[in-house]
């Protein structure tokens, strides 16, 4: 079964960077759409950026222009890179393949992993 690994999560102030990786096992990673979900405080985990094999990129508007998503299917990764970051973008981060849309939100495929956290705080 894939398991999930994220990383590169941090405390930063509103306006800088960080870039997110997850590691996957598995050899079936390159068959998913795979996507960056975050969750904070008090909120439904949401999905924010994903990615489909190919390449193609959708992202949630509160994200668009800001983050990029990308991936590498020979090593099994996916990253996010976080720019302008705001104090709402806090939240612990999580990767996972990408489902169906229910009509409130995207499911997942597989086990989430532990996730990072990310605090944007001034």
């Amino acid at each position: 079964q894939v398991q999930l690994v994220e990383s590169g999560g941090g405390l930063v102030q509103p306006g800088e960077s960080l870039r997110l990786s997850c590691a996957a096992s598995g050899s079936i990673f390159s068959s998913y759409v795979m996507g960056w979900y975050r969750q904070a405080p008090g909120k439904e985990r949401e999905l924010v950026a994903r990615i489909f094999s190919g390449g193609r990129t959708y992202y949630t508007d509160s994200v668009n222009g800001r983050f990029t998503i990308s991936r590498d299917n020979a090593k099994n990764t996916v990253h996010l890179q976080m720019n302008s970051l705001k104090l709402e973008d806090t939240a612990v981060y999580y990767c996972n393949a990408v489902g169906s849309w229910t009509g409130r939100g995207f499911t997942n495929l597989l086990p989430w992993g532990q996730g990072t956290q990310v605090t944007v705080s001034s």
